[in-house]
């Protein structure tokens, strides 16, 4: 899989159900997105930022320009046919998915987990670090090829898989995948950085403003919630999601 071209595909928009509006609240001055795309950028992969054709995500479009970021707009509910479109325009042969509701993603961990995907040199493999849960939630990624994505896209048919991208591919249904797992030592993921509710995005805006945690690594951001292990009752977490399953352990 040599010369492949990679890019990060990232959904977003305004309209998010739990929590409207939540990827352009403000921290410290800027919109929770400008952290993420910032935490991404040390990755060193273009990223694109795929939101619909709704008009109410006309202000992402603009963030994306303002921000020199690619942008695609597609369809509001099949995500998964923005994924597969987004991917087609960009020429990719390999997405990495990771949700814009992740501010605090570890761009570094996505530089390297792209070199360990490229070593498996099989397009069938589906690599993350969210189906065997170690890391905390919302420092999560998948990486697969554009053949696994465009036979998603051609073959699902329900709208939990078209809602939610990867369940189609994560669950095996064409017989064909191949899971490979990135996990950690010690198991982390009773920590949760993702920001689906209000009392995520309190969490979240205290370890930026209070704690520094923009560009901190996985391993950093885990010494911040050892060492302040009252940060954690903020958003006490939710039973974990498992990706691509609808269910929860």
């Amino acid at each position: 899989m040599e010369n492949k071209k990679v890019g990060i595909i990232t959904q977003a928009r305004m309209a998010s159900t739990r929590l409207p509006g939540k990827v352009m609240l403000p921290i410290g001055g800027k919109p929770m997105l400008w952290y993420f795309i910032e935490n991404l950028k040390r990755s060193g992969i273009p990223i694109c930022l795929a939101t619909s054709i709704l008009p109410s995500n006309d202000i992402l479009e603009a963030f994306a320009k303002e921000n020199n970021i690619a942008f695609f707009r597609g369809d509001e509910n099949n995500v998964l046919s923005r994924f597969y479109e987004c991917a087609k325009e960009n020429n990719l042969d390999v997405i990495i998915r990771i949700t814009s509701d992740c501010p605090l993603i570890d761009g570094k961990m996505i530089k390297d987990v792209v070199f360990h995907y490229l070593a498996f040199n099989d397009e069938n493999v589906h690599f993350s670090n969210c189906v065997e849960l170690t890391y905390p939630h919302g420092l999560n990624f998948e990486i697969f090829s554009f053949k696994l994505l465009e036979d998603a896209y051609n073959n699902a048919t329900t709208d939990f898989h078209k809602e939610h991208v990867t369940p189609y591919i994560i669950q095996n249904i064409s017989g064909n995948v191949i899971l490979k797992h990135y996990t950690r030592n010690k198991n982390d993921s009773q920590y949760r950085v993702t920001v689906d509710t209000w009392e995520d995005f309190l969490l979240v805006k205290k370890l930026i403003e209070e704690h520094d945690a923009l560009g901190k690594t996985t391993d950093e951001i885990v010494s911040i919630f050892e060492a302040h292990p009252e940060l954690a009752l903020i958003n006490v977490p939710q039973k974990a999601h498992i990706w691509g399953t609808g269910k929860t352990a």
